[in-house]
Formats: structure tokens, sequence, C-alpha cells
């Protein structure tokens, strides 16, 4: 992963690759800490947001072939109060959603994961200094909530190149200035494929 410092001493924001972030996921102590994993870095949820979400979130869209995840309150990046969105929620986490329901018995209006934002967040730290141990790799402690969404919005627009205004929708961003810093920082995968398409070898 790459590490970008930041103005906070012993603190960076941290690129991951999708393989990294399959290492914390295996590095999770439990089915809800995976889960909170997944709806970080496959659905772009923030932390304050994973508490919100009940089985009644989750929707099947009208073809039958898709899902949404309702995130009763998102934040409004324009500075307003926070605002509802429906986030593109993939059939490999809408079916984890499910068994985790069903496993723990959750009904359709409870919480799916019985924790505040600050428990959400210990939770990552935890399963990331866990990862730490399992790699050998010492930049997983650095990993927080937050860069699971930066890998969400990363893979989406600069490894899939998506239209930014779809990833505006779903992963709940009000201008184009809020997801640049998203733009900036090509993958290595990227980078090599932009090198050998310019005839470097």
């Amino acid at each position: 992963m790459r590490l970008e410092a930041t103005n906070k001493p012993d603190q960076y924001k941290c690129w991951l690759t999708d393989d990294e972030l399959e290492e914390l996921r295996r590095a999770a102590s439990s089915h809800r800490d995976d889960l909170i994993v997944q709806l970080g870095g496959y659905v772009g949820l923030r932390a304050f947001e994973i508490p919100q979400i009940c089985p009644k979130h989750v929707k099947r869209t009208e073809d039958g072939d898709h899902f949404r995840l309702r995130v009763p309150e998102g934040k409004d990046t324009t500075g307003g109060g926070g605002k509802p969105r429906d986030a593109y929620l993939p059939r490999d986490v809408e079916g984890d959603i499910h068994r985790y329901q069903t496993a723990e018995d959750i009904g359709r209006h409870e919480q799916l994961v019985d924790l505040s934002e600050r428990g959400v967040r210990a939770v990552v730290k935890r399963t990331a200094e866990r990862a730490a141990e399992a790699t050998g790799d010492g930049d997983f402690r650095y990993v927080s909530s937050h860069d699971l969404r930066r890998r969400f919005a990363q893979r989406l627009l600069v490894d899939r190149q998506m239209n930014p205004r779809v990833v505006m929708q779903v992963g709940g961003w009000d201008s184009f200035q809020a997801i640049e810093p998203y733009l900036n920082a090509p993958t290595p995968s990227v980078v090599n494929e932009a090198f050998e398409e310019a005839g470097f070898a």
C-alpha cells in the first residue's frame, strides 16, 4: 500500500489495493467485523453511516438484477445537514448481509451492526492490527475506516474509470472538488498500463 503523510504525526492516508482489502477481510475476527470492512471498502459507507443500516434498507432494483443500500442520513459535503442516498450494493455483499442477518436473527428494523461510530472505527483499527501481524506488513497499522472508503473511490474512479457523476451519486459526494483527491493517485497497475501504452517496457 502507499502511505501519504498528513498534518498529524504518525497518521497517514493509506491507499489500499483490493488484495490488501482482502487481507483485512481475512484478519477480521467475526462475520460482523468482516461485514464492516465490506461496507466501507465495497459499498463506500462512512463510519457513522454503517450503524444506521438495517436489513430493511437493502432494496432490489426494478430489473431484479441489482441491489441498492439506502443510507438514511449521509453526509452533505456542501456543508448542510445529512441527506439520504442509495448506495450501489454488490451482489456478494448483499449475500453476506443476508447470511449475517439470518445467523444473528436480526429483525428488518434492527441495526445490522449494533455499534456506535467510534465502535466501527475501533473494529477497523483492531482488524488492521491483526492484518499487520498476519502479513508482517506494518503499514496495515495505519489503516483507518476512511481508508476503506478511499479504496472504494479509487477502485471506481481510477481502476475502472467510472463516470465521476455516478461515483458521486452512490458515494454521497456533492462536488467534483470532494472526489478530486481520489483521482490524483493512480494505482501501481494503472501506472504500469500507462507506461506500456506509451511504449515503455
